[in-house]
């Protein structure tokens, strides 16, 4: 693989630097200061300037009004969302509106597209089952009636499902086929419970009572499922390793500042080497995402499939993230935990991006499961 970046991916992760240079982190209310959610919607502004930068179409092709690029480009701007705790649904949108177009019928890619691409019509996905450890296509079921699809199950944690026009919702039929249907959040049949993430936003649990889908919204295309979750993964990795840029450069600043007997607390030997290790683990995130990303937008082959580059991306991510915050925590002492300073913002953040992506040992688990029916040797 190759490592270096074309013009095209540099250009849009340096639109997205400038589109998030002005947001403050903490532009609504402290997790820690309220018992409900810190804000009813996204930041609507801020996804007018990312519709305005054409950083809403990235992956959309020219005829829908996008710039054609792939996942290493949403990857790269989702890194810098990350940096200010973006609070807008790039993600799941992108994601989902890059699955519409690469398996959804030419009627749904027309109605919807160009809509999403401009910011007018926001996604989002149902991606974590009925618990969040099981798989999300287990969590609801998808039945043909007729012309139309029945669909009846539960999905938790759904991220700004509460403000989103449609839905993305993995199912499973009789068959055992994965299926996508877009549902719409107030739609006859769907009963949508409020649940709050560590972050203080707004998730949903999404239950689906048998709700009546038409044929044109249903993705039964092989493979369109496995794509978009890997896409969502490789997302989710560019989204903590650009909040533990941001943490270690806010811990760096500060140990330089403070001063103990005189000197910067950052000269100390047992903060320079707790700060390095956590460097080595925010070059080990980044390696992996990239290798990852690159696998997912070259469709290239190897020794062991993707899925392995996901795993070791996942690995990474997980326990990088939460080791950068926590050595912050620790080095920043008690303003680690002053909620007038943004690092428990990013602290909280972490965490939600740790659970996303799931127990570390599960995916080392999947990983030895991949070596085991792809030898190396």
């Amino acid at each position: 693989m190759d490592f270096t970046f074309s013009e095209e991916q540099q250009a849009a992760a340096e639109a997205a630097a400038g589109v998030f240079a002005d947001v403050a982190p903490d532009g609504v209310p402290s997790p820690a200061d309220t018992t409900g959610a810190v804000a009813d919607d996204f930041d609507r502004a801020l996804w007018a300037r990312l519709a305005g930068a054409d950083l809403l179409s990235l992956l959309l092709d020219e005829a829908y009004g996008g710039a054609g690029l792939d996942a290493i480009a949403l990857c790269l701007v989702l890194r810098e969302s990350a940096k200010v705790l973006a609070r807008v649904p790039l993600l799941e949108s992108s994601a989902s509106a890059a699955t519409v177009q690469a398996y959804g019928g030419e009627e749904l890619r027309s109605a919807l597209l160009t809509r999403a691409g401009r910011g007018d019509l926001v996604l989002t996905v149902a991606a974590h089952g009925r618990t969040g450890h099981d798989p999300a296509e287990l969590a609801v079921t998808a039945r043909r009636d007729g012309d139309r699809w029945v669909l009846d199950g539960v999905q938790t944690a759904v991220p700004w499902a509460h403000n989103a026009d449609l839905v993305v919702v993995p199912a499973h039929t009789d068959a055992g086929r994965s299926v996508l249907a877009l549902v719409a959040p107030d739609r006859e049949g769907v009963v949508l419970a409020e649940q709050i993430s560590t972050t203080g936003e707004r998730l949903g649990e999404l239950r689906l009572e048998s709700v009546p889908i038409a044929r044109v919204d249903v993705i039964d295309a092989e493979g369109a499922w496995e794509w978009l979750r890997d896409l969502l993964t490789a997302g989710t990795c560019a989204l903590a390793l650009g909040l533990g840029t941001a943490v270690l450069r806010m811990t760096g600043e500060y140990t330089s500042r403070r001063e103990q007997f005189g000197f910067p607390v950052a000269t100390f030997q047992a903060v320079a080497v707790q700060a390095a290790d956590r460097y080595i683990d925010l070059r080990a995130m980044e390696a992996t995402l990239w290798q990852a990303a690159w696998r997912i937008a070259s469709g290239a082959s190897g020794t062991l499939p993707a899925a392995a580059d996901l795993a070791v991306a996942k690995i990474w991510a997980a326990e990088g993230v939460r080791r950068v915050v926590q050595t912050a925590q620790h080095l920043h002492g008690g303003f680690g935990a002053d909620t007038e300073y943004p690092l428990h913002r990013y602290h909280a953040w972490a965490k939600h991006l740790e659970l996303s992506l799931g127990p570390a040992a599960a995916h080392e688990e999947a990983l030895g499961d991949l070596l085991a029916a792809h030898p190396l040797g």
